[in-house]
């Protein structure tokens, strides 16, 4: 499908105006005021006693320092210092970082097939493992803490190249810690490249159709199309009697991808906003008419590893009575980064907005609470893992002190309980059209 001409139009606004004002030296504009300023001085206004300090320390370090520094590397250095305290996912990117971000999204790089969130003090946290990758084969799991990798222990200093990054072939081990295990796990990943296939599906059974859907990248929305259209064609009178989605451990990607697919299941309604201090990046996403499935029943399944763009499709669903959602609290990854690339290649991610539901709730630090909660075989728990326990995470609208976190459900236990809620749900009446 394609978008209508103002959906298409605001999304090119949230991911290009940033880089822009960035790249021209426009300025941005006006932001609204804090009302905890003061001082009486224009948000705007450069705090030039600050730069003289910053650069009374940085001669200092120059002059004084035991051993030369490097121009280039202390910069980074301050750089990265100037976003590290602002929130987990707001950061300064090497130009082979920033490539790889953009590999991700189209889905081939070479490496481990692994999506992670870098921590203040170096160590890398496992959001998911990608599907049938050579972390996934090793037994990486969703909440590992990678402390090493081949004996080398990580350090803010250590990550100026993505050292899970790799020739097809070469072989790394990581150490990693896991909750419930009394001491560190050396596992061994072979890398090789990465070609996501983000969608695949099957039949359940007779008329009860499964999408499992990985990852959101470019093309995850025409998949997830194709495939529901194979699944129909094999039920009876070429219609799904319901679907099980499921977004399990699936750590986010491309919010155009989720909003596509929320619209081919959706007749009508909103889908996500977006809201930040810039109006520029205000946005609100709402479904075209039609529902691919003509209303037949869907339960989309979640748990602790469901991030980001897999909470906005979950909520979506939800709030417009589309869909019941089945599985455990999810991540609470609600926040918006834009990229805005350096003229030197290098890159600054930097969060700009929250995201909101249909019902106008914020994810962010709070997750999405199921509908019908299912916990994990043999009690595994996915321990502190969730945006709410990240160190000096954005505070969420409704973050609620001491709420429950949510578990990882591996395996196909909770496919066959989200199959059972989708039998209960019964038929609904055929929407009045279907997606183009």
């Amino acid at each position: 499908m394609r978008f209508p001409p103002r959906l298409t139009l605001m999304l090119a606004l949230a991911v290009a105006v940033l880089p822009a004002f960035a790249q021209s030296g426009a300025p941005a504009p006006a932001a609204k005021p804090d009302a905890g300023k003061s001082d009486g001085k224009p948000e705007s206004q450069v705090p030039l006693e600050e730069i003289r300090r910053y650069v009374t320390v940085y001669n200092t370090v120059k002059q004084a320092y035991v051993e030369p520094v490097d121009d280039r590397k202390l910069m980074q250095s301050a750089i990265r210092g100037l976003l590290l305290d602002l929130d987990p996912h707001s950061a300064y990117l090497a130009r082979s970082d920033a490539q790889s971000l953009e590999e991700d999204s189209s889905g081939a790089y070479d490496g481990i097939g692994v999506d992670v969130q870098v921590q203040p003090d170096g160590t890398i946290l496992v959001i998911a493992p990608i599907d049938d990758t050579p972390a996934a084969r090793a037994g990486v799991k969703p909440g590992d803490l990678i402390v090493a990798i081949d004996g080398k222990p990580l350090t803010p200093d250590s990550l100026g190249e993505n050292p899970l990054r790799g020739e097809p072939g070469s072989s790394t081990v990581l150490t990693v810690q896991r909750e419930g295990q009394a001491k560190p796990l050396d596992i061994t990943v072979k890398r090789e490249t990465i070609r996501i296939s983000s969608v695949r599906g099957r039949m359940l059974e007779p008329g009860y159709g499964y999408i499992r859907i990985s990852t959101f990248q470019a093309d995850t929305a025409n998949d997830f199309v194709r495939q529901l259209d194979e699944l129909s064609a094999q039920a009876a009178d070429k219609r799904l009697r319901g679907l099980v989605l499921d977004l399990r451990s699936n750590p986010g990607g491309l919010l155009t991808a989720a909003v596509q697919i929320a619209d081919e299941l959706l007749d009508k309604g909103g889908i996500v906003s977006t809201r930040g201090r810039n109006p520029v990046v205000d946005t609100v996403f709402n479904a075209t008419s039609g529902d691919r499935l003509q209303g037949t029943p869907v339960v989309v399944l979640v748990d602790a590893g469901s991030a980001s763009a897999s909470e906005v499709l979950a909520a979506a669903l939800r709030d417009n009575g589309r869909a019941r959602v089945v599985g455990s609290r999810t991540f609470g990854k609600g926040s918006v980064q834009t990229v805005l690339p350096l003229d030197n290649g290098d890159a600054v991610k930097l969060t700009t907005a929250r995201y909101y539901t249909p019902s106008g709730r914020s994810i962010q630090a709070r997750g999405i609470e199921p509908d019908v909660v299912l916990k994990p075989e043999g009690a595994r728990s996915a321990g502190n893992y969730s945006e709410s326990a990240l160190p000096g995470h954005l505070r969420g609208d409704q973050e609620t002190a001491g709420q429950g976190v949510g578990d990882v459900l591996d395996g196909d236990a909770p496919i066959t309980a989200a199959l059972g809620v989708l039998k209960t749900q019964g038929s609904k009446p055929l929407a009045a059209s279907a997606k183009p």
